[in-house]
């Protein structure tokens, strides 16, 4: 149990004299908490619920863009998305209100919108992210009645580059050199089997704790998407947590009294230990290889998007048609060697002896 008052804490007690914990900064709006009060649930749900809460601000003059973005916040539209969307949005906010946030939101075009777009082209990912979510402020104006058009609608998202994978994933030998540069009891050893043996993002990397086992099952719902996840305890990995080192509240946790790391810093320090190791890659690449090394293996895409907590099969197609023209060229290049293997016993027929 904690042993000093939570900042932002508050409770109540209902009709049943049981007190309910909820969070609250200033006079936000308040935040239940789940779960009986010092355990590591209840916890977990206090920071998730701290990192939700919306911030408090002076109140902006009516009918501003910052006015509009505290108005977005105190709605549905916004606390029911996850919290990480959540976090990328403040952060690009953040951004477009420190040039405009005292210009008239309704004073905002489609120009404006297209030239923010351009101003990131650089990083087109980035720029991608912008638009989204302008999109979504706007369009939840236009449904609000506070404006009465999108002008970031219509405005074209920058296409994927050709060729252009994402984040490069790993290969078997990546993980072999980085296995042999960290051994068993580490910290950089235990990030990588918690990556490669669930295939989580790293968001949920940084929350995964012994409050998920159940029964040798990873019980857990993902934070980008909320999707329920069910993932056997591996025999790698649950060597890895028994080696340690694993914090009270979270498997992966940081130097400092053991506390959970933002998934930034996790993705941060786990490129440099990569790095270090030999491997250029990103913590990211483990998920690949693991849904590539599963779909090699024959399973179909309704079990990938279980297994990873895919909402749509637009991601698991992807790595079942890869490992579908894998199995089609092998078969083509093994008749390939049967017609091989023909001829040459036709000229030996011919001839009575085989080809060099």
């Amino acid at each position: 149990m904690p042993k000093r008052k939570l900042p932002h804490l508050n409770y109540e007690r209902d009709r049943h004299g049981t007190r309910r914990y909820y969070v609250r900064i200033r006079h936000g709006r308040r935040i239940a908490i789940a779960g009986e009060y010092g355990t590591a649930e209840f916890m977990e749900n206090y920071r998730a619920a701290l990192a939700g809460a919306p911030q408090p601000s002076a109140r902006q003059p009516r009918g501003t863009m910052n006015w509009l973005a505290a108005k977005w916040r105190e709605s549905s539209d916004w606390s029911e998305t996850s919290m990480a969307t959540r976090r990328q949005r403040e952060n690009i906010l953040k951004h477009v209100l420190d040039k405009i946030g005292s210009h008239d939101c309704g004073d905002i075009s489609k120009a404006d919108i297209r030239q923010g777009k351009e101003n990131r082209k650089a990083t087109p990912a980035a720029a991608n992210n912008f638009l989204k979510t302008m999109r979504a402020l706007f369009r939840w104006a236009v449904s609000e009645e506070i404006l009465p058009d999108n002008p970031a609608e219509g405005v074209p998202l920058f296409p994927k580059r050709k060729g252009h994978v994402g984040y490069v994933p790993w290969t078997i030998d990546d993980v072999e050199a980085y296995r042999d540069a960290y051994l068993l009891g580490t910290r950089e050893r235990l990030a990588l089997e918690i990556a490669i043996n669930t295939g989580l993002r790293r968001g949920d990397i940084a929350r995964l704790g012994r409050q998920h086992l159940r029964n040798g099952v990873i019980e857990i719902r993902t934070e980008k998407t909320g999707v329920q996840l069910f993932i056997p305890l591996l025999p790698k990995l649950q060597e890895a947590i028994e080696a340690g080192p694993v914090g009270d509240l979270v498997f992966l946790a940081g130097k400092r009294g053991g506390r959970p790391m933002r998934k930034e810093s996790l993705g941060t320090l786990f490129r440099t230990w990569a790095k270090d190791a030999g491997v250029t890659k990103r913590l990211h690449g483990l998920r690949k290889l693991c849904a590539t090394i599963i779909a090699d293996d024959g399973a179909s895409e309704l079990e990938l998007q279980a297994l990873f907590g895919w909402l749509t099969n637009n991601q698991s197609a992807v790595y079942t048609k890869d490992a579908n023209n894998k199995r089609l060229a092998l078969r083509a290049a093994m008749r390939l060697i049967e017609a091989e293997g023909d001829d040459e016993d036709d000229d030996e027929v011919r001839t009575g002896t085989k080809l060099p």
